[in-house]
């Protein structure tokens, strides 16, 4: 039965306030665990700072790591964002520092989103990934052993990739992309996007897709029904669907995450674990005891 790998991206850096978002170290770690435990063979993190604020703070990094790896029983495979902060985002050489301190200083850290272009995030900032970032960005990926996840946002970041990769920035092998439907200011959440998108991947790509706001169903739907894998989580909806009198009804993580377990399972494909998402993203197999003794956990 062919396996679909379920990504789970928890918190977000713009995700609004006043929903059920994992904030703190301790929440974040413990709803990676949960949604392991559900059928989520992938976390992606973010870290938020006392004011709510999305931030790429190496330390908070670490704990939520270290806490997810306390878990002796988790296999559960980690993947950190290199895009928290909007207040760094802006292309100067100290942010771009920033966004990519707790890749070259953590241990525990095994896939790295990679955002392969700038756009306007509409409307409130823009969301720069300067030529200079994504070529050190690459480069410390490939140093540290850490598999890029490839987030594709709009079209032309398909040629940004295939330039890095020609340059030697980034591995020459089968690449991961994450297709990101539904920023305003970013290719709208639609399946003719998605099919166009997943019509220029690269051969032999692996691939995954999520849609935000009212794009999640269809796009994860398509997805599923395109041999791709999918992403859910509080980073990109924070409404489950409404209830019998159109009330919007809040999600959570492990609401989103059982949906999805529940969608793959009905399309006849299985949940793929995490050992079985490492052997399908070539990232090597994870032993627990060497990753707890790096990290100091008895």
């Amino acid at each position: 039965m062919k396996k679909t790998i379920i990504t789970a991206a928890l918190t977000g850096a713009m995700t609004p306030a006043g929903f059920n978002i994992p904030a703190t170290p301790e929440e974040i770690a413990r709803e990676a665990y949960e949604v392991w435990q559900l059928g989520a063979a992938i976390v992606h993190l973010h870290m938020r700072d006392d004011e709510g604020l999305g931030v790429m703070d190496a330390e908070k990094f670490r704990e939520t790591i270290r806490l997810i790896r306390s878990h002796k029983d988790c296999d559960v495979v980690i993947n950190c964002t290199s895009s928290g902060d909007a207040r760094v985002s802006d292309g100067n050489p100290e942010g771009n520092a920033v966004r990519m301190r707790h890749f070259k200083i953590l241990d525990g850290i095994e896939m790295g989103s990679y955002d392969a272009g700038s756009f306007n995030w509409m409307p409130s900032l823009v969301f720069v990934n300067s030529p200079q970032l994504l070529e050190e960005l690459g480069d410390t990926f490939m140093e540290k052993g850490i598999k890029p996840e490839i987030e594709i946002f709009d079209a032309g970041m398909l040629g940004v990739t295939e330039y890095f990769v020609k340059q030697g920035h980034l591995p020459s092998g089968t690449m991961h992309y994450q297709l990101c439907l539904g920023v305003l200011g970013a290719m709208p959440a639609t399946v003719d996007n998605l099919m166009y998108l997943y019509e220029h991947l690269p051969a032999g790509s692996t691939w995954s897709a999520f849609g935000v706001g009212n794009g999640h169903m269809p796009i994860m739907y398509a997805t599923l029904a395109l041999g791709g894998h999918i992403r859910v989580g509080m980073e990109d909806n924070v409404i489950f669907g409404k209830d019998k009198d159109g009330n919007r009804i809040s999600a959570s993580n492990a609401m989103l995450v059982e949906r999805a377990v529940k969608a793959v399972n009905v399309f006849g494909n299985e949940p793929a674990s995490s050992a079985e998402a490492r052997e399908i993203l070539g990232i090597p197999a994870f032993d627990g005891d060497a990753v707890r003794k790096k990290l100091g956990i008895n």
